[in-house]
C-alpha cells in the first residue's frame, strides 16, 4: 500500500488484507462501515414502542446487567432516551418516566427475575426493555405480559438450545413484545458478535432516526449518540468481543472520543484511573477503566456504576470514581488470594495435568463476584476451560471461562442436569446449582472437556504475523503498526520474529523480586535494541553476552521523560543450540 511502511504491509498480508482496498479500507475506518440498525430483528419494531412510550409519557425502565457491558448499555439506551425526550439527566431521573434497575450479582443473580418484574410493575412500569440480557429469560417474559407491562429484550449472548431442556429451562424464545438480538434465527443481520451495548447503541440509533422522521438525527440527539459511541467502544473491549467489523470500528471511534466526553461520571473514571490528559487505548480500556466499573457489581452492587454513568455530576461523580477505585483494589486483593487458592486446589486435584482437560472447583471461601475474573487467570495459567463455584449454604454460584475452540456455554448445557440455571456464550458463562449436584456436575464436564479437546489444545498457540530485521523496528514502522488497533480478541497486537539476533550484554532482571527481564541484541547491523520480557526474570541466567536468539517480540514505544525509543516486548525467546 502506497505509503505504507514494508513491515506493516507484510503484516497486513499476513492478516489477509494485502491488496491496496483491503489495507486501506483497514488503515482508514469510516463510521460508514456500520451496518444500517434497522437490518437487526425487531430492532424498528422495538425503537417504534418505544418513541410511543415516550411521547404518551409512559414509565421505561431500562433493566440492565452488572457488569460493564450492561452498565455501558444502561447509560447508553438512557441518555438517547432522555434527550429525545428533551430531559436533563436529572429531569429525566426525578420524573421517574426514564429510570434503571440492575439486579444485585449475589442477592439476585445474573438476567431478568420475575421478582424484579413484579415490582417494577407495581411501581409504574409500562415498558421494561432489558440490555446485556434476557433472551432465555421465557419465564419473566411471561409474568409481565400477565400484568401487561411490555418487555423489550435486547442482548447478545447465545440463544437457548434443545440441549436445556433436560434441565427444564426450555428450548423456546421468550414471548417478549420484541426480541432484539443480532444472531436471532430468520436474521439477516451482517455481523453477529456484538457486545450488549453495541446492540443497545444500535437501538438507540434508530431511535433517533425514527424520531427525526429521516436518516439522521436531530442535531442536540446526535452529539448524545456520537458520546455514546465512547461508553460502547468501552464496553466492547471489557466484554472481549472479537475486535473485528463493526466492533473494531466502535471500539476504535469510541475511545476516540472517551477523552472528550461530555458524560461527567466517566471523565471522573478516567481521573480515577490515572488518565486523565492522555489518549485512552484499548488496554487501558480492559484493565483500568473497564475493572473499576466491573468492581462495585462485584462486591457490591452495580447501581452506583450506573449513577455514575447516568445522572453523577461534579462532586457527585467524583465521589463514585474514587469509590470505585476504593472497591477495585479491594477485588484485587481477593481475586489474588483466590487465584493462589484455586491454583493448588487445581493441581492438587490432577485438573492441570494432560489427562483432565478442564478445571472444575468449589470452595466456600470464595466471592462470587470475583470468580470469573479469577477463572480468566486460570485459564492463562493453565490453558484449559475453567468454572470456579463459590459455595454459600446450600447453593453454589460461580463463573468459567474458556479457551478458543471449546464452546463454553454448550458444555454446560451438556452437564446441565446437575444445574439450576445458566446463561452466557462461546468464552464466558455464569451458572448457578444445588451444592449437592456441584461434585456430580464437575466429574460430567470435566469427561465432556476431556473428550472434546484435543490435547494440542492445551499447548497455547503463539501466532506470527511475520519476520523482521532489526533496522526495521523503526519508531515510523512501529507508530504505523499502533494504526492496526485497537487490539485485543480476533485483531491482536502485531508479532514478530527476529532470527539470529545477538545478545549484546548478558540479559538483566528488574522489578519486585526480579520477575521481569531486559536484553539488549543487535541484528546484522549496528542498531541496537532493548528487549523486556515482562515475567520473564527466571530465564535471565540462561541469556549470556555474545549469545545468539530467536525471539517473538510485540513492537512497542516507549516514552519516558521526554526520551522516545522502540522498545519491543518479548513473547518468546528461543536460545541457539536449544
Amino acid at each position: 500500500m502506497e505509503g505504507a511502511e514494508p513491515l506493516v504491509a507484510r503484516v497486513l498480508a499476513a492478516r489477509g488484507l494485502g491488496s491496496p482496498e483491503a489495507a486501506a479500507e483497514f488503515l482508514r475506518p469510516s463510521l460508514k462501515g456500520l451496518h444500517d440498525p434497522g437490518l437487526m430483528p425487531n430492532l424498528d419494531r422495538a425503537a417504534e414502542r418505544l418513541l410511543v412510550a415516550l411521547r404518551a409519557g409512559e414509565r421505561i425502565v431500562i433493566y440492565g446487567d452488572y457488569d460493564v457491558d450492561g452498565v455501558c448499555a444502561s447509560a447508553i439506551l438512557f441518555h438517547v432516551l432522555r434527550a429525545i425526550a428533551g430531559l436533563s439527566p436529572e429531569e429525566a431521573a426525578g420524573s421517574a418516566r426514564i429510570r434503571t434497575y440492575v439486579p444485585h450479582r449475589l442477592d439476585e443473580g445474573y438476567g431478568l427475575h420475575v421478582d424484579a418484574i413484579e415490582q417494577l410493575a407495581a411501581e409504574g412500569a409500562r415498558v421494561i426493555v432489558s440490555v446485556d440480557c434476557g433472551v432465555t429469560a421465557a419465564g419473566p417474559a411471561r409474568r409481565a405480559a400477565e400484568l401487561g407491562v411490555c418487555l423489550i429484550i435486547t442482548d447478545h449472548h447465545n440463544l437457548p438450545d434443545g440441549a436445556a431442556d433436560r434441565a427444564g429451562h426450555g428450548a423456546e424464545l421468550p414471548a417478549a413484545f420484541a426480541i432484539v438480538h443480532p444472531r436471532l434465527p430468520g436474521g439477516a443481520y451482517p455481523f453477529g458478535d456484538l457486545c450488549g451495548a453495541g446492540v443497545a447503541f444500535k437501538l438507540a440509533w434508530r431511535l433517533a432516526t425514527m424520531d427525526a422522521g429521516g436518516d439522521r438525527a436531530a442535531p442536540a440527539v446526535r452529539r448524545v449518540l456520537l458520546d455514546m459511541m465512547a461508553l460502547a467502544g468501552i464496553a466492547t473491549i471489557a466484554d472481549v468481543v472479537p475486535l473485528v467489523g463493526e466492533n473494531r470500528l466502535i471500539a476504535g471511534f469510541g475511545l476516540a472520543r472517551v477523552k472528550d466526553t461530555e458524560v461527567e461520571g466517566l471523565r471522573a473514571l478516567v481521573e480515577a484511573s490515572g488518565l486523565g490528559g492522555a489518549a485512552v487505548t484499548s488496554e487501558d480500556a480492559g484493565f483500568k477503566i473497564g475493572p473499576r466499573l466491573n468492581a462495585c457489581g462485584r462486591l457490591g452492587h452495580a447501581r452506583e456504576a450506573v449513577e455514575l454513568l447516568t445522572t453523577a455530576r461534579g462532586s457527585r461523580a467524583a465521589e463514585i470514581a474514587a469509590e470505585l477505585d476504593r472497591t477495585n483494589r479491594q477485588r484485587q486483593a481477593t481475586e489474588r488470594a483466590i487465584f493462589e487458592q484455586s491454583s493448588e486446589l487445581a493441581e492438587a486435584a490432577g485438573m492441570t495435568g494432560p489427562e483432565r482437560r478442564a478445571i472444575v472447583l468449589t470452595d466456600e471461601r470464595w466471592h462470587a463476584g470475583v470468580v470469573g475474573i479469577v477463572c480468566s487467570r486460570l485459564v492463562g495459567r493453565y490453558h484449559r476451560p475453567a468454572i470456579l463455584l463459590a459455595r454459600d449454604g446450600d447453593v453454589c454460584k460461580g463463573s468459567g471461562r474458556s479457551i478458543d475452540g471449546f464452546n463454553l456455554h454448550a458444555a454446560i448445557a451438556a452437564c446441565s442436569a446437575h444445574v439450576e440455571k445458566f446463561g452466557g456464550h462461546d468464552m464466558a458463562a455464569g451458572l448457578t446449582c444445588r451444592a449437592d449436584a456441584a461434585e456430580l456436575f464437575a466429574r460430567d464436564f470435566i469427561e465432556h472437556a476431556s473428550r472434546s479437546i484435543a490435547p494440542e489444545q492445551l499447548t497455547p498457540e503463539l501466532s506470527i504475523d511475520c519476520e523482521a530485521t532489526v533496522e526495521e523496528l523503526t519508531e515510523s514502522a512501529v507508530r504505523q503498526l499502533r494504526t492496526l488497533g485497537p487490539f485485543g480478541r480476533g485483531n491482536p497486537a502485531p508479532s514478530i520474529v527476529l532470527r539470529n539476533v545477538r545478545a549484546t550484554r548478558g540479559a538483566e532482571s528488574f522489578g519486585a523480586e526480579g520477575r521481569h527481564m531486559s536484553v539488549f541484541v543487535r541484528g546484522r547491523g549496528e542498531r541496537e535494541l532493548r528487549l523486556v520480557g515482562w515475567g520473564m526474570g527466571d530465564r535471565r541466567g540462561a541469556i549470556r553476552a555474545g549469545a545468539t536468539l530467536d525471539v517473538v517480540v510485540r513492537p512497542e514505544i516507549n516514552e519516558w521523560q521526554g526520551r522516545i525509543r522502540v522498545e519491543p516486548v518479548l513473547s518468546d525467546l528461543r536460545l541457539e543450540g536449544l
